[in-house]
């Protein structure tokens, strides 16, 4: 069996997270058992709600333990099988974490999926095609709802979730415009992904120059915002709904560093009968096959484009994810470990 390198959680952070904070390891892979496959990674995703799991504080989800190998999704394909179900030769996709190698049971649900990658490259079922770009569907069509014409805003509109959410909102009729960080971004997010204008939050640094911003990008108002970030781009979004508009809440990454978001006037959600919703996409598994359905469609057909940024080797794992943490991402950010 071969030897696997893996990143582990070694302390957690104090304020904001550091390359400290984790551990690279090395370690024989276990003999499989009846009903396991093993599975070697070709790549690794990292995402923000990595950040949360790092404290050791109430939450969603179980706080990531000390001393084991970092949560994370993965795409790779099946190496050696105990399992009928699973082929060597297989493309997979799971939750193998931050190593190059995974034994799973392949008769635990969900936790291992075969994919086909005819259309869609297999990277991208760690972003628009996965677990981003489903919840970029469940909050725009079971949440915010929106209808033909209606004015939508998101926030980290250039990353993996962004993305999606504008192919799909583009889809639906709807003018869709994206918040993200720097002229790259906000050129990329209107000529490649089909935005109707991108607000550069470096630009607008507090609540009166965003809501300007949003002002004149917005002249019908804000119907439905999915929201990445939190702090004074909510604030400035919330001047700025009309009555009766969605608001799906999905991160706050602004935060994750500790510190709290006060909201400036959370009055607006009376004055303006505002629906706020967070949610977690994995309670609600039973929308995946069509919500990857159709973004698969969007891939293949080529009206959705992702873009990847992508370091190599498990070893730069903790700084490609301290970079997106920071914004410094274009697209989904992944780690080649093969």
């Amino acid at each position: 069996m071969p030897q696997n390198r893996q990143i582990l959680l070694d302390n957690r952070p104090e304020g904001e997270a550091v390359a400290s904070n984790f551990k690279l390891v090395s370690t024989d892979t276990p003999a499989l058992k009846d009903g396991e496959v093993l599975v070697r990674h070709h790549y690794l995703s990292l995402d923000p709600y990595m950040r949360g799991r790092m404290n050791d504080s109430k939450s969603y989800a179980a706080s990531q333990p000390l001393g084991e190998v970092m949560i994370g999704g993965t795409v790779g394909e099946v190496v050696e099988s105990k399992n009928p179900k699973f082929a060597v030769g297989d493309q997979v996709v799971g939750m193998g974490g931050w190593q190059e190698y995974s034994v799973v049971d392949g008769n635990a649900p969900g936790m291992l999926r075969k994919v086909d990658t005819t259309h869609v490259p297999l990277s991208h079922y760690l972003g628009a095609v996965g677990m981003p770009g489903v919840t970029a569907w469940y909050g725009l069509v079971k949440i915010i709802a929106p209808k033909e014409g209606n004015t939508l805003v998101v926030s980290a509109a250039t990353g993996a979730v962004g993305s999606a959410f504008a192919a799909l909102a583009k889809a639906r009729g709807c003018r869709v415009v994206g918040i993200a960080g720097g002229p790259e971004k906000c050129k990329y997010a209107v000529d490649e992904l089909h935005f109707d204008a991108c607000i550069d939050y470096r630009q607008h640094p507090d609540v009166k120059t965003m809501s300007k911003a949003l002002k004149d990008a917005c002249p019908n108002g804000i119907d439905g915002y999915f929201e990445n970030v939190g702090g004074y781009i909510l604030d400035s979004v919330l001047l700025r709904t009309n009555a009766f508009a969605r608001i799906a809440l999905c991160g706050m990454i602004a935060g994750y560093d500790g510190a709290p978001l006060p909201l400036q006037n959370p009055a607006l959600i009376l004055v303006n009968r505002l629906m706020i919703q967070g949610f977690i996409v994995s309670e609600h598994m039973e929308v995946w096959p069509e919500a990857l359905k159709e973004l698969g469609t969007l891939v293949g057909t080529g009206k959705l484009k992702p873009r990847e940024t992508v370091a190599q080797g498990i070893e730069s794992a903790p700084e490609a994810f301290l970079g997106l943490l920071k914004g410094k991402n274009f697209g989904k950010q992944l780690v080649k470990l093969s």
